[in-house]
């Protein structure tokens, strides 16, 4: 398969945070050099670590070449200049500054490649006063109101799992970068970009002032305490040989479950379709539910759901996850070598890509293993055609996208597209209202629909008539791209296929998008987030062990943002293979396989030596003391990631305690994660003692990574985040007030901030778009309202005249 980014040249100088972004590109054809120091990047020896292969490493740095240059050396700085002359985007994690000294920094190298796409990304970004803290999964959860939302009612915060933020980071990176080259192959001018990985998880990981958020209109200071009680949103019930989830949102869905539990008579009012009332009675329901699932198993309780239209899911362990046979023919998984000698079970990659898998095709390199390659060519770069527009455009101008997505993964990826400048038509039909739609509250506009369908415009067009078909395909005819995350086989089902879209589009690129895909034995399965990350193996490490019945996702919409990022990100690569070969493509995105890479570490590890993946919940299996602390006042907590011994003798020296660097209880790693009762008894001991912003800033003084838990409202007045202006004002006439929204993610030198047109109301755009675009006639307009296919806003003069 030819790839889309095949061409395009990459420079790679992350270690950590951002290597993920480059094996994204890699993924979906680009050239990518990984530029490592003498004796390999420090990402090398990070755990787990089997047969002595770093899995990590080995998984984020797949699909790269590999060269050694010594940035401390006169003739290694030539070195990466002549490799940063012939490559279109360099993306680098090292500290704000570091490349600068040496005369080597993003600016320096766009002097000599003007042309140059640059990308820093750093855990705080290269300004404010976090400019130079340190960063570990678990101080970005803290810092960023996701943990303050995790846990149970009544217990201290539970850390999610491990690997969520560094694949947040790096889809969020990608996208960067690949927006600016977008940008930079119309205007000739590359440019600088800084990511901040800290502002990609407030504001694209599951963000409280975002679709969906949990903070809509949290903005005073007295944000309860304690966790929510989330468990019955989507409650887990025990069965015969495991535990399943449940998804009961719709009326319809609930009145196919009181069917099946007998039609009790203390749940027939009319009052339990609602989720308020059912979740208030949750004391009474679940004893029901859970006596009745008790008779089956996980796969029949699927089977069962799914025939009577409830959504059910079986909670799988990681080690579940590696035998599920969905994931091995759909290719979401496969064995491969990942290292010289040693073979694993791994995630593929994102995507499929005209139904290939966009992912793995070989392992990360050794040392310098393609210096010889690298340094003894001299190939010219062929020029990717593009109209020209000025520096300070929007990217997307000029671009029309047709967007039937929904719900949260819906808003997100067609909102990349508006906010850059694409005109975006949401279709919508108001006799299946988008579900974000559905959750306003009177007259005002949900908060999610304000924040995720801002900048577009809406037509009401009926689908489900033929002449609603005939009028989407006139508007595909001249489309660039189509969006939809439907149950796989809807768009074929009605005739809008990319098949025959592209028949009479053939630069159309259509992206579909579900819970588990379009191959294999799930593919019909009722997906939501909640049900995907019970699948994937990420609830099961969501809670405080193996044993425990809780989990704490509840309150999390997580994947479907960054399942989001991910298809527009693959998007965008379409779009520039498409300048080069005036052709569109199919794209497909599984939410299932954005939540199995992000586990792959554990996956692999997993597959190495069996059942040494558990839930451990605050605890770190690699690193002591670490985890989560008492500071002083009301549920206030601080994170603190002692990583090497050199935290733990700054650690040790803010305690004021040096007798207890070479204590030969606590002088190593190994002898630190031995004792480590005793070494987290010490820390909490002094965070319980101070504020947690006290704490965290002596400690990240020190050079040891440390995280206030800050609770949502908290993010509008964080210094790094003021400092950033992270924060605008999002208003809409129908919103009681204005809400909180990001003014970017990540800065980019030359690219305008979003716009903030308000969301429209369902069909706003009606009239408009069928005159101007379609060149209908006002009559023809009319005709169509009252014949049903076309449905404007309800105001519009032809709805007054029918009576409709």
């Amino acid at each position: 398969m030819a790839l889309p980014l095949q061409g395009v040249r990459v420079l790679d100088l992350t270690d950590g945070f951002g290597d993920t972004a480059c094996r994204f590109l890699a993924d979906l054809g680009a050239e990518v050099v990984l530029v490592e120091r003498p004796g390999g990047s420090a990402s090398r020896s990070a755990p787990p670590i089997r047969n002595g292969v770093s899995i990590p490493f080995a998984l984020r740095n797949a699909n790269k070449l590999g060269v050694v240059v010594d940035l401390d050396d006169e003739a290694g700085r030539d070195r990466l200049r002549s490799l940063a002359a012939s490559s279109d985007i360099l993306i680098e994690s090292l500290p704000p500054g570091h490349l600068a000294a040496r005369g080597v920094g993003p600016a320096d190298l766009r002097v000599m490649n003007p042309a140059l796409v640059a990308v820093s990304v750093t855990p705080f970004g290269q300004d404010g006063p976090y400019r130079d803290w340190a960063a570990t999964e678990q101080v970005l959860y803290a810092l960023s109101g996701v943990l303050s939302r995790s846990g149970e009612p009544g217990e201290p915060p539970l850390l999610p799992p491990n690997g969520l933020v560094a694949e947040t980071v790096g889809v969020h990176t990608a996208w960067s970068a690949l927006l600016a080259y977008y940008d930079r192959l119309h205007t000739g001018q590359g440019q600088y970009v800084d990511v901040s990985a800290y502002e990609v998880v407030v504001h694209g990981f599951d963000p409280g002032f975002g679709v969906q958020g949990s903070a809509a209109a949290g903005r005073s200071d007295d944000f309860p305490r304690g966790r929510p009680d989330a468990a019955n949103f989507y409650p887990v019930y025990r069965c015969a040989d495991g535990q399943v989830r449940i998804c009961l949102l719709a009326k319809r869905q609930w009145r196919a479950m009181f069917e099946w539990l007998g039609e009790p008579a203390e749940f027939a009012d009319p009052k339990y379709d609602t989720i308020p009332a059912r979740f208030a009675a949750a004391d009474r329901l679940n004893p029901l539910i859970e006596a009745l699932f008790a008779q089956y198993t996980r796969d029949r309780l699927v089977a069962e759901g799914a025939a009577r239209g409830i959504p059910i899911g079986g909670l799988n362990t990681v080690s579940e996850v590696l035998t599920t046979e969905h994931f091995r023919v759909s290719g979401t998984l496969v064995d491969t070598e990942i290292a010289p000698g040693l073979a694993a079970r791994i995630p593929s990659g994102y995507t499929r890509i005209e139904g290939a898998r966009a992912g793995f095709r070989f392992r990360a390199p050794e040392p310098g293993e393609h210096d010889e390659i690298v340094f003894g060519r001299n190939v010219p770069r062929t020029p990717i055609p593009a109209p020209r527009r000025p520096v300070g455009s929007r990217p997307f101008e000029g671009l029309r996208v047709l967007d039937m997505g929904v719900v949260v993964f819906g808003a997100e990826l067609g909102r990349q597209f508006a906010d850059n400048g694409a005109d975006v038509i949401k279709i919508e039909n108001t006799n299946f209202p988008d579900g974000l739609r559905q959750s306003k509250r009177k007259d005002a506009l949900a908060a999610s629909v304000a924040w995720g369908h801002r900048n577009r415009r809406s037509l009401g067009l009926n689908l489900r008539t033929p002449e609603g078909i005939r009028i989407f395909k006139r508007l595909a005819a001249e489309a660039d791209v189509v969006l939809a995350n439907f149950k796989p086989g809807t768009l074929a089902s009605m005739g809008l296929s990319y098949e025959e879209l592209s028949a009479i589009n053939p630069r159309i690129i259509v992206s579909e998008s579900s819970a588990f895909g379009s191959v294999g034995p799930w593919n019909t399965r009722m997906g939501y987030g909640p049900l995907v990350r019970a699948a994937c193996g990420v609830s099961a490490l969501w809670r405080w062990s193996d044993d425990s019945d809780g989990l704490c996702d509840g309150s999390t919409v997580y994947p479907d943002h960054i399942g989001g990022q991910v298809a527009a990100t693959a998007i965008l690569a379409l779009l520039i293979d498409r300048l080069r070969t005036g052709r569109g493509a199919a794209l497909e995105v599984a939410q299932a396989d954005v939540a199995i890479v992000a586990l792959g570490d554990r996956i692999v590890a997993e597959y190495l030596e069996p059942r040494s993946v558990t839930a451990l919940g605050n605890s770190d299996r690699y690193a002591a003391p670490s985890g989560l602390f008492p500071a002083a006042g009301d549920d206030e907590w601080c994170t603190v990631t002692v990583r090497d011994d050199t935290d733990w003798r700054h650690l040790c020296g803010v305690f004021g305690r040096p007798d207890l660097i070479d204590d030969p209880r606590f002088a190593t790693t190994v002898a630190r994660l031995g004792h480590r009762d005793e070494v987290d008894r010490i820390v909490a001991e002094w965070t319980a003692e101070r504020s947690p912003t006290e704490a965290m800033e002596t400690l990240q003084a020190a050079g040891v990574p440390a995280g206030a838990m800050v609770r949502l409202p908290e993010l509008l007045a964080n210094p790094q985040l003021v400092a950033r202006e992270a924060y605008t004002e999002l208003e809409h006439e129908l919103l009681p007030a204005s809400l909180p929204t990001a003014r970017q993610v990540a800065r980019f030198e030359t690219l305008p901030a979003w716009p903030l047109r308000p969301a429209p109301l369902p069909g706003q755009q009606t009239r408009e778009i069928c005159e101007t675009v379609l060149g209908m006639s006002p009559g023809e307009v009319d005709g169509l309202v009252r014949d049903g296919v076309l449905q404007p806003a309800a105001d519009d003069r032809a709805l007054q005249v029918s009576g409709v």
